[in-house]
């Protein structure tokens, strides 16, 4: 699988060479592909590399569950996925973000038929509350709603929407905290790091972290961050040297 998918990026970069295009660089957030690529780039690899789920940071966002949202776009942009495929992921997409706000905006009152539905599974509300309130409770799935909510046994989702919905609702405090770490090491990444740079001559770093530089030459502040020997002292210097 690794060699799979760094054949595919190759394939798809030989392709945007040929036609002078811009490279696909796949960010450490968007995949695991973009996880196993970096990591190889930036990280001393004494052994082959086996892609496991503990490398990445972003666990949370890169889920099996989500893989569409996040890469079909850049798969159609570059030509892989057709208009028809293209066409079925913007329904779902839409469809997803509806339900969310739908499920949102649906209130349940607490009647004694209500109290008895949710008996079954472990759950007693006192006032009325929203659906997406109640989804975040550990007992409570999306299926619990088809027999408490008519609305939701009418509109009848395939599962692969309700279970994104599902999630995407339970866990949003820990998403939202995934992504506001994503945009931090977006910020890095707008110091693009020059290709002719010369590391030798920049004062206040270590030698050893300019030998690691100069070796793998990262090609900005996000990317060089991660390189094994490189504090976090380095990148402010070099981060004042391009601000500069």
């Amino acid at each position: 699988e690794e060699a799979a998918a760094q054949g595919l990026i190759a394939g798809i970069n030989s392709v945007k060479y040929l036609n002078s295009s811009d490279m696909l660089e796949l960010p450490r957030s968007s995949s695991y592909i973009g996880t196993l690529i970096d990591d190889l780039v930036t990280k001393d690899i004494q052994e082959p590399y086996r892609m496991l789920t503990s490398r990445s940071e972003y666990r949370l966002l890169l889920r099996q569950d989500n893989a569409d949202a996040r890469l079909t776009e850049i798969g159609h942009q570059i030509g892989l996925i057709d208009e028809a495929q293209y066409s079925r992921f913007k329904n779902k997409q839409d469809l997803i973000q509806k339900e969310i706000e739908r499920l949102k905006e649906v209130k349940i009152s607490a009647n004694d038929q209500t109290n008895e539905i949710l008996a079954k599974y472990g759950e007693h509300i006192d006032r009325g509350i929203r659906l997406a309130e109640l989804l975040k409770r550990p007992n409570i799935t999306y299926d619990v709603f088809r027999e408490i909510d008519s609305s939701t046994k009418e509109l009848n989702l395939s599962e692969d929407i309700t279970g994104e919905v599902e999630v995407l609702i339970k866990y949003d405090g820990y998403i939202v905290r995934q992504e506001q770490q994503v945009e931090a090491t977006e910020k890095l990444e707008k110091y693009k790091i020059p290709v002719d740079i010369d590391y030798s001559q920049i004062k206040h770093i270590s030698t050893e972290t300019k030998e690691k530089l100069e070796k793998i030459r990262p090609t900005n502040l996000a990317q060089a961050s991660r390189i094994g020997g490189v504090k976090p002292a380095d990148i402010s210097v070099l981060m004042v040297m391009l601000k500069g």
